[in-house]
């Protein structure tokens, strides 16, 4: 008799625990929301490199969900991610579903590394190559298209 309620009790156990694996992902699909307007300059010129909607990660929640779970973006939007102070960042694409350009900036705006093509879903550290106090996500490839160099900077409201 004890063993069968045992049994009983670890089927359980077990089917609640991959009711909560299974219950973590959103299952519908997260939409943007504008938050703000940043604008990529260049460092020689100042001239616009690239105008987009963003969406703020200031909160301990938002920096640590980010881009999580999304199945797309456009094109003209992206992720600021805002931290209190300028120390070396990495991050990776956990249950991150598009892939990314991660742009690390210091403390005064400027580009001072990228992080090109981050893979969908791979944890695999991906740091700065300098301190950052601020990190855009942008689709995968744009960094390439606008041809962002470290010292370009961004503008944001």
């Amino acid at each position: 008799m004890f063993r069968i309620v045992f049994f009983c009790l670890l089927i359980v156990c077990f089917s609640c625990k991959e009711e909560q694996k299974q219950s973590s992902a959103p299952q519908q699909d997260i939409g943007f929301t504008k938050e703000g307007e940043l604008q990529l300059l260049k460092k020689d010129t100042d001239s616009l490199i690239a105008s987009l909607n963003i969406e703020f990660a200031k909160s301990d929640y938002e920096t640590q969900t980010g881009l999580m779970y999304r199945k797309s973006m456009n094109p003209n939007e992206g992720m600021l991610f805002i931290f209190k102070d300028e120390q070396p960042r990495s991050f990776y694409m956990k249950n991150t579903l598009i892939p990314l350009d991660i742009i690390y900036l210091n403390k005064d705006k400027a580009v001072v590394s990228i992080q090109k093509n981050a893979k969908p879903l791979d944890e695999s550290s991906l740091p700065s190559e300098q301190p950052a106090m601020y990190v855009l996500e942008v689709n995968a490839g744009l960094s390439e298209v606008w041809k962002i160099s470290n010292g370009d900077y961004i503008v944001f409201n």
